[in-house]
């Protein structure tokens, strides 16, 4: 009879067997690679407590494969192995304990921390520094040959050295990773919107894809990335020109740099495990902010020597180990949609799902962007979709799992009629998005009123969305203006609001009247005009009777600001009911003239900056507040038309457009020296 144990092991075994072939054969898989990594390692543990259930066919007995009968077969040098997992800082300790049993007393150990980049595993060979073949793993002994699509990606050098005239390798066998960084992922998506085309759902799927097609010229379409990170193999003839020995992986990465390939940034060298633990916390706070996606860290004892004395236990090196990241998607099933008014009268529509735990908290609805991004991808009713939770941001519907339906899910349709106010929806033409056009919608009217109050707009301290909720049900204000008629015996009157916190409240609302007037502009929620365009609305009129009467073809002549906008700010300056309420506000007292800043000179003057990164001793409001002063323009997006681009660390795609662009790139030294040589 067989044991509970043994029972699951056969279910687990014949779950993941059909993942795989669903993964691997089909190419619809219907669970996430994080819900699988669970049920391997759950297998991986039953085994090893119970390592009589271990049967041939069980997954943990072989490697994976990718191949592909679509391409000629490759055999590699030498085993392309996977790496074991650890999911807790006691499994990368046990990890340790278990290599130091089978070294000798007394060794001491390094380690080199790499990012565990996401993407798919590929094997380049060069012979006298030419590339001559480039393979992915396939199964780990065999894989397909991609040398025409590898030969696409433009941070794989054709020839090594890249630079310099020392002569290359006679052989050498790299393995890296191919992906998508997050801005080339975002801006092929973007393509496919542009071109009527179904939107990719996954980086790391689509990168495979990309890699395995027929035609090149497809490959070549796309922006995939290359990072090398290892030598599997190398010329040894010491007689021969170009050979290469290296004792440590951080040598051997000082080697691949040298050569020219792109290594994965952030590798570090540390003198024990105990330093590496101490950096996770940072590492998982900030993956988000990387350009790639990761889904862990890998731990590597620094001497090869020691790692190949360690070997391998099945298919697993004991020399290297990854670090996995809990969880940050999940599939689930689509249970509803419910709608969202916010305070422009935009609708999102948002998922109502069946509870699922990810990256710490259960999730149970999550955004879906807007009705065209659920048609494009074919979003239904009682589909299993994909969840993605990262850090604190709001959780996400990737896509639909479409090889789990069954014929029951149905279509999604935007409403014809506001949930909140019933009236009819619109859909502009050529916008993405639909809207409900009341502009007394009370749900718009609330989400315009909790803008309006926030500390990121008129920042009147006090008064949150549940003031303003009980404010609005007691009938004492209606739009943004009344805020500032209510007297103290009207808030008195109301529960939970005793004689100082409404005079606390009255001084707050009081304050908000003197807001310079770009906040005051970024405060009204106008489509598209946050604190960067109110700013420049702001210095180009000086008051907001000007702004009210001009025509779109006066806005558009500010540098930064399209057609689209300027038509939507006159617009919405010309709405009577929008009128009324800033006439109300004038008569209030509130502040609706610009503030002239006191020029330090005019040496920047017709000149147009943009910033990027982190400066090393300017905040990007100093940085931007020091152009100004001295008669520069601060814009947020770079084009022809800008003169110079600040950058500092961390600066991100602004700074490869300027190169593109041939613009001038300085950093905080270089700024300033500018404006002193033009004193």
């Amino acid at each position: 009879m067989l044991t509970d144990d043994a029972r699951r092991a056969a279910d687990l075994r014949r779950q993941l067997n059909e993942h795989i072939y669903r993964y691997h054969v089909q190419h619809a898989p219907v669970i996430t690679d994080d819900e699988y990594d669970a049920l391997y390692n759950e297998l991986v543990a039953l085994e090893g407590q119970h390592p009589e259930l271990v049967t041939p066919d069980s997954p943990t007995q072989r490697a994976g494969s990718d191949l592909s009968e679509d391409f000629p077969k490759v055999a590699h040098p030498a085993p392309i192995l996977s790496l074991a997992n650890a999911f807790s800082t006691d499994d990368l300790l046990a990890w340790e304990e278990r290599n130091r049993k089978l070294l000798a007393a007394g060794t001491s150990l390094d380690y080199v921390l790499e990012p565990k980049l996401d993407g798919l595993s590929v094997v380049i060979t060069y012979e006298d520094g030419m590339l001559v073949r480039a393979a992915t793993r396939g199964n780990g002994t065999l894989g397909d040959d991609v040398t025409a699509n590898v030969r696409t990606i433009h941070t794989v050098p054709l020839r090594i050295p890249v630079e310099g005239d020392a002569p290359p390798p006679r052989r050498l066998v790299v393995r890296g990773e191919v992906l998508f960084l997050k801005r080339d992922f975002e801006a092929l998506n973007q393509r496919q919107q542009a071109e009527g085309l179904p939107l990719y759902i996954n980086p790391r799927n689509t990168a495979s894809g990309t890699l395995k097609q027929k035609d090149s010229r497809i490959t070549a379409s796309r922006p995939l990335t290359a990072y090398l990170y290892d030598v599997i193999d190398h010329s040894a003839d010491d007689t021969a020109g170009g050979a290469v020995r290296w004792d440590t992986e951080s040598e051997m990465l000082d080697f691949l740099r040298a050569m020219g390939f792109y290594i994965p940034p952030e590798s570090h060298i540390y003198p024990t495990l105990s330093h590496i633990i101490q950096q996770l916390p940072d590492w998982e706070a900030g993956r988000d902010s990387l350009p790639f996606e990761i889904d862990g860290l890998v731990v590597k004892v620094n001497d090869r020597r020691l790692a190949a004395e360690l070997g391998v236990v099945g298919k697993d090196p004991r020399g290297a180990i990854a670090y996995k990241f809990p969880a940050q998607t999940a599939t689930t099933p689509l249970r509803g949609v419910t709608v969202n008014v916010g305070r422009t009268g935009k609708l999102t529509p948002t998922a109502q799902l069946e509870p699922v735990f990810i990256s710490g908290v259960t999730v149970s609805n999550a955004t879906l962007h807007n009705y065209k991004f659920i048609a494009d991808l074919d979003i239904r009713l009682g589909d299993q979709v994909i969840i993605k939770r990262s850090g604190d941001v709001i959780p996400y519907v990737i896509g639909p799992v479409t090889a789990a339906r069954d014929g029951t899910q149905t279509a999604i349709t935007p409403p014809t009629h506001c949930p909140f106010c019933e009236s009819a929806i619109i859909q502009p033409e050529g916008a993405v998005d639909h809207f409900c056009a009341n502009p007394t919608c009370p749900e718009k009217v609330f989400r315009s009123l909790e803008f309006f109050v926030s500390k990121g707009a008129m920042d009147i301290d006090g008064m949150g969305p549940q003031t303003v909720k009980a404010l609005m049900d007691a009938g004492l204000i209606t739009d943004e203006a009344d805020i500032f008629a209510l007297e103290i015996e009207q808030l008195i009157a109301l529960e939970r609001f005793g004689q100082k916190k409404a005079e606390n409240l009255l001084n707050a609302i009081e304050a908000a009247k003197k807001r310079p007037l770009w906040q005051f502009i970024a405060s009204m929620g106008i489509e598209g005009v946050g604190a960067t365009v109110a700013g420049w609305l702001a210095d180009h009129f000086g008051d907001l009777d000007a702004l009210l009467h001009a025509e779109p073809e006066a806005i558009i002549n500010i540098e930064g600001i399209g057609a689209v906008l300027a038509d939507n700010i006159a617009g919405w300056f010309a709405d009577e009911h929008h009128r009324r309420i800033l006439s109300k506000m004038r008569q209030a007292g509130v502040n609706m003239r610009a503030e002239r800043q006191p020029q330090a000179g005019t040496q920047l003057a017709g000149k147009t900056f943009v910033l990027t990164g982190t400066l090393p001793n300017l905040t990007r409001q100093q940085a931007a507040d020091l152009i100004k002063a001295h008669g520069g323009r601060v814009v947020s997006s770079v084009s022809k038309k800008t003169d110079f681009v600040v950058v500092g660390e961390s600066a991100g795609s602004k700074a490869d457009k300027a190169a593109q662009l041939n613009i001038t790139i300085l950093n905080e030294d270089e700024l300033k020296n500018l404006i002193d040589r033009s004193q």
